[in-house]
Formats: C-alpha cells, sequence, structure tokens
C-alpha cells in the first residue's frame, strides 16, 4: 500500500477549530546505526510526535546520518560495533522513558502501527510488559505480504524490566528481544513496521555474504556444524518453504527472488560453516571476519535463513 501525503487546507471559519495535535508518549525509541541516510530519514519521521525520546547509537557514521539525528532531536551516543545483540542492547538502556521501542535504521512505523502502539503505551495495562509487531519488507513499492510472512518482532517493551527480564539475546547476527517467561502478557498490536532492507537483489546478495559469515562464525563458536547433508538440503529447504508454506509465489516475481535470496544466504551459510570446520579439523586458522564491515548503501543486509522469534524472516538493520 502507498501512502500518499496529502496537505491538509488551512481551516475556514465554518470549519472549527483544527484538532489538537497527539502529546509525545512517555516513550523512548531506541536505534542503532552507522551511515544510514538513505533510510534512517523514514525511520525518524514515523516516530515524530509519538516518542518522548529518541536514542541512537551509532557506531561511526561517516554521512549525513548524524546531522538527521540532531535535527529530529535525538540523543546521540558514539559506541564502537559490539556486534548486533550488544549494541542494540547498550541502546536498550539507554531509553529513560517507561516504554521503550527498539526499532533499526531502516525499519519506519507505518500510522496503523503507530496508532496500536499510542494504545498500548496509554492504556498501560499493568499485565502487559511486551508488545510485538508484524515487520513486512517493502520493495519497488509495495510489500511483500507473502514473502517471510508473518514476521512478530518482539520491539515494545517496559523500560524497567530490563536487562532483568528483558533482553536482547539470539546469535548474532540474528538478534531478538526476549522476555523472560512469567514476565507477563506479551501482545500482538496491529499494524505493519515496514522494513526497507532491499534497494536491489544485486546488492542484496552481496549483503548477504557478510551476514552469513557473521552467522557461520558465531554458530560455530557456539559449537555448531555443518554436514554434505545439511549442504544439500539446506538450500532448496529454505526456497520451498518460502514459496509453499509462505505462499511467496503470490507476490509475483518479487517473491521469486525472496525465495531465491533465502536459498542462497542458507547454501552461503553452511558453506562457510563447513568451511571453518574443515579448516579446525586439519589445524588451520580462519581468516578472522568474523564481526562485519561497512554496511550496504541501504536496508539490512539481507534475510535470516534461520530461526529468529517465530519465523525466518529479513534481519534488521544494524551498524
Amino acid at each position: 500500500m502507498l501512502f500518499a501525503r496529502i496537505d491538509t487546507p488551512a481551516p475556514t471559519p465554518d470549519d472549527g477549530p483544527m484538532p489538537e495535535p497527539e502529546s509525545p508518549l512517555p516513550l523512548s525509541v531506541a536505534i542503532v546505526c552507522k551511515s544510514n541516510e538513505q533510510t534512517i530519514g523514514r525511520t525518524l519521521d514515523s516516530v515524530k510526535g509519538l516518542a518522548a525520546e529518541i536514542v541512537a547509537v551509532d557506531s561511526g557514521s561517516t554521512d549525513s546520518t548524524i546531522p538527521m539525528l540532531e535535527e529530529a532531536g535525538a540523543r546521540i551516543v558514539r559506541s564502537e560495533w559490539l556486534g548486533h545483540i550488544k549494541t542494540k542492547q547498550k541502546a536498550l538502556e539507554l531509553c529513560t522513558h517507561p516504554w521503550a521501542l527498539s526499532i533499526d535504521s531502516d525499519e519506519s512505523v507505518e500510522p496503523d502501527l503507530a496508532a496500536s502502539i499510542r494504545k498500548a503505551v496509554t492504556k498501560n495495562d499493568p499485565g502487559v510488559v511486551a508488545c510485538r509487531v508484524n515487520r513486512k519488507v517493502w520493495y519497488l513499492g509495495r510489500f511483500l505480504n507473502h514473502a517471510w510472512q508473518p514476521e512478530w518482532r518482539t520491539r515494545l517493551v517496559r523500560r524497567e524490566l530490563t536487562p532483568g527480564k528483558i533482553r536482547w539475546g539470539g546469535v548474532d547476527p540474528h538478534d531478538k528481544l526476549m522476555v523472560d517467561p512469567g514476565a507477563g502478557r506479551v501482545l500482538e498490536l496491529e499494524g505493519v513496521l515496514r522494513h526497507d532492507t532491499i534497494a536491489d537483489f544485486a546488492s542484496f546478495l552481496e549483503a548477504q555474504v557478510r551476514l552469513s559469515r557473521v552467522s557461520a562464525s558465531s554458530l560455530h563458536k557456539a559449537g555448531r556444524g555443518s554436514n554434505a547433508w545439511k549442504l544439500m538440503t539446506s538450500p532448496p529447504g529454505a526456497f520451498l518453504k518460502q514459496m509453499i508454506l509462505k505462499n511467496a509465489w503470490r507476490d509475483g516475481w518479487r517473491g521469486w527472488c525472496a525465495a531465491g535470496s533465502a536459498a542462497a544466504a542458507t547454501l552461503m551459510k553452511q558453506i562457510i560453516l563447513l568451511d571453518l570446520q574443515g579448516r579446525d579439523a586439519e589445524g588451520r586458522e580462519g581468516d578472522g571476519r568474523g564481526e562485519p564491515p561497512d554496511p550496504p548503501r541501504t536496508g539490512a543486509p539481507g534475510p535470516d535463513p534461520g530461526p529468529s522469534e517465530s519465523n525466518p524472516g529479513p534481519p534488521a538493520r544494524s551498524a
């Protein structure tokens, strides 16, 4: 769905008074970023008037990201890149308001989701400790309504429960915001978190190599491995999951590309993981490139072919 901006004419005497703009919520928005000028403008615009505070942890932007954050009134904290999980945890812990919304520099809150967030925070049900949102990839003027769907992500949380009962976890780069069992209810909010992760599929696939390297390195350190069977079966399995189980074909050629990129990411991850195992077996050191280099020009670098919170989907853009 395209949202066109419509300028509202000035009121006439017959129109009555203009409605008062809604006040910002007792809400902090936490963002991690690095040289994201092509997407962060939409991110900041989408929370304008919604949140009382924007906290941005920047890992060395060299473009106009910092001026854009300053113009939006964000509190900017410079930090070295700590990895996806630790950097997002740092941003979350820097928030000061009762509620915190964690979003990435290529994600934006659509109006229907903004309304749901406002309702949840205003109601402030003491039994609710967090809320999940559905993230959808936006590509060339439309949402992918089937590929990687639904992709529920916990993003809105009670700040006072962090880091004790709510914290970022997972395995880099597939981070997830985790809520301890028994902490309280987690709601699913109506609306969409827009994900501008794909500039074009050529650069998307290039970025997959970087994330596949990080993912394989993390899995290798955790003692997980690959084998010839996984190398043969995991990529077609990822493709068929998107095409058949998720009905990605209904997104047209975009869906075919999305399913193909999921298979490619899985293949690359299994190859790199198998290579790391082989180096260990032969007593050879790896190349040590587990941490990501500078990000691609827009969007998050590629879909998550492995498990995330509930379904595979494109991981959030970090630094």
